[in-house]
């Protein structure tokens, strides 16, 4: 085989063809002889077409391209057509020149050439048949897909080479060209890696294609609600345990031993059961590969690299995330580039905090930029005691000039429309709380408790805004239950008075009336709840605050409030007993499906609430 150089100046191969030269051929064509030009292009359609024929025509059309003019498009639209990907290297080399050469001379036809670059970036189309029906499927089998995909990169970079502003007119085709969700996993996955791709080389264009992806995975993500991909994964296994029971009849008990010893994994171990699901865990999966591997070079972390990665997708959280209710796994993506450092987690924090105080922004962002801080804080291990106070120091001397000048006004009654960053403030500190409190109490019950103490919760909860009333129940028990314990605020005959001004709402249905509370007037969520994708949550577990259900006996020592006065020793055994030794906290987690009466199967690392019943 010729070498690269050698190849290109060497003369084409002979090969058998019709007319004359190309140059002879297109000059007839401007005199109106049409013949041998509707030959030309018969030869260049033909799928039996050779490569010593291909090679031949694209050397001639190589030193011919300023002839190729507007009116020669169709003629182009055949070329760019030509079965070039999966031909020799020599027929790939000489295609990869003549795109430059067409781009460089003729840069009327960079859409098309572009267009059919990014035609490329899935797996070809190939027809099953199956019934005596036709199926268009992509082609998973094709041994030679990676190499060409790594040659239409090339070609993409060839042409960015010789036309400079290819970039402006690249993101609209990548934009038309993105397959529809209900493709196969496998053309999703493809087109989205090599759309990933084209940001290394063509760096402008990273933010616009990191929100092009992230847009289409966040229609993935509210298409696909966690209840229904838990209600998916149970229906799964139901329907697999009854397979398994039904086969064990077929073998005997020293081939299902053997069976086991060789621990045979399903292939389908790590599929989801929901469709959409299994795509989203596909893409997530790719997108946490993509920016592990533009923040680390050579295995370790570059700072550099790291902060402009996280200036984009900072931008693309505002424009795309934080407006968008109740999505469940696409936000993942902060999470997972801020546990690669400290001062990432810190920034991201106090940009949610500037989101939450700042009153020129709508009362929704507002709303969620506080369910994201108390989310964040409470299930983020990265995040160490010490900022979790730094943050709870903010939000809660927030709430308190808050009530200074609002608690006494024309205004002073609860109102989620007039209050709502307020009531979201309350619920994160709340829930903060909940988690981290026994990280707060750790190693001096003593000291920890005079912190708490300083937040004054007593006088948040008191109030006239009663943050109580409106915050999630399960948030409002649990934090009732802890603070009791530590004697830091009784809430109990709040929330009793609360729970007697609920007035229940009638709605009509087809089956009849109905007859609802709302449980969840902010209609808030907690947007780093358990995150249940197969594979890519691997990715976030080792790094996420899990919580384990509380036993009967930790229900009843919840329930016991700590006596004043203990002594340094007793401060010890309280801790002891008290403190778990792994890195999880011992607790009810509460969830964000109560925007209903009735609580969900509860998720892993997320029970559905529990009761903590009201001291007597």
């Amino acid at each position: 085989m010729l070498g690269a150089d050698e190849f290109i100046s060497s003369p084409p191969r002979k090969t058998v063809r019709f007319g004359g030269t190309l140059s002879d051929i297109l000059l007839k064509y401007e005199k109106g002889d049409t013949t041998d030009f509707e030959l030309l292009k018969h030869q260049l359609s033909d799928p039996d077409i050779k490569d010593a024929q291909i090679i031949n025509w694209l050397h001639e059309f190589r030193a011919s391209v300023a002839y190729l003019t507007k009116e020669l498009e169709q003629l182009v639209n055949i070329l760019l057509k030509l079965p070039w990907l999966r031909r020799s290297r020599e027929v790939v080399e000489e295609y990869l020149g003549f795109l430059g050469n067409l781009v460089s001379a003729q840069t009327v036809h960079l859409r098309p050439c572009l267009r059919m670059i990014v035609s490329q970036f899935v797996p070809p189309r190939i027809t099953i048949r199956e019934d005596d029906v036709d199926i268009s499927d992509s082609d998973d089998d094709d041994e030679n897909i990676s190499e060409n995909f790594d040659t239409c990169h090339r070609a993409l970079q060839t042409v960015a080479g010789y036309v400079p502003s290819t970039p402006q007119f690249l993101m609209p085709i990548l934009v038309e060209f993105f397959p529809f969700i209900n493709k196969s996993e496998r053309t999703l996955e493809c087109y989205v890696h090599n759309l990933l791709r084209v940001t290394v080389y063509l760096p402008t264009l990273r933010l616009q294609i990191l929100e092009l992806i992230i847009e289409k995975l966040l229609k993935l993500d509210v298409s696909t609600p966690q209840q229904d991909i838990e209600d998916a994964e149970e229906a799964a296994n139901n329907s697999a345990s009854e397979e398994k029971s039904t086969e064990e009849g077929l073998f005997d008990m020293e081939e299902d031993e053997d069976r086991k010893g060789n621990k045979v994994v399903s292939p389908s171990i790590e599929r989801m059961a929901h469709p959409l699901a299994e795509r989203l865990d596909i893409l997530m999966t790719i997108l946490f590969s993509y920016i592990k591997d533009v923040c680390h070079v050579d295995g370790k972390l570059d700072i550099s690299n790291t902060k402009d990665l996280y200036r984009d997708l900072v931008s693309v959280f505002d424009k795309l995330i934080l407006p968008t209710h109740a999505s469940c796994h696409v936000q993942y993506f902060m999470f997972y580039i801020c546990s690669f450092k400290l001062g990432l987690a810190e920034a991201f924090l106090d940009h949610l905090w500037k989101k939450l105080q700042d009153p020129n922004n709508p009362s929704v962002i507002r709303q969620t930029a506080g369910s994201y801080i108390g989310s964040f804080l409470a299930r983020a291990k990265f995040i160490p005691i010490v900022t979790v106070k730094a943050c709870l120091d903010l939000l809660v001397n927030w709430l308190h000039k808050y009530i200074d000048n609002q608690d006494t006004g024309a205004n002073a009654y609860c109102d989620v429309a007039l209050h709502g960053p307020f009531y979201s403030t309350c619920q994160a500190v709340f829930y903060t709380l909940i988690f981290r409190h026994k990280q707060l109490l750790d190693g001096n019950l003593r000291k920890g408790l005079s912190y708490l103490q300083s937040l004054n919760f007593e006088r948040i909860v008191m109030c006239q805004l009663n943050p109580l009333k409106i915050c999630i129940p399960s948030v409002v028990n649990l934090f009732a239950a802890i603070t009791r314990k530590y004697q830091l605020v009784f809430c109990y005959t709040i929330i009793e008075r609360n729970n007697r001004q609920f007035i229940p709402v009638v709605r009509s249905g087809t089956g009849g009336d109905l007859v609802q509370t709302c449980t969840n007037p902010l209609d808030s969520f907690f947007p780093f709840d358990p995150y249940i994708l197969k594979r890519s949550k691997k990715t976030i577990d080792p790094m996420y605050q899990f919580w384990e259900e509380l036993s009967a006996e930790d229900l009843e020592d919840l329930k016991k409030p700590i006596k004043k006065g203990t002594s340094e020793d007793e401060d010890d055994d309280f801790l002891k007993g008290e403190t778990p030794q792994n890195d999880g906290v011992v607790g009810i987690a509460p969830n964000s499906y109560e925007s209903n009466t009735r609580s969900p199967v509860s998720s892993i690392g997320s029970p559905a609430d529990c009761y903590v019943p009201y001291p007597l």
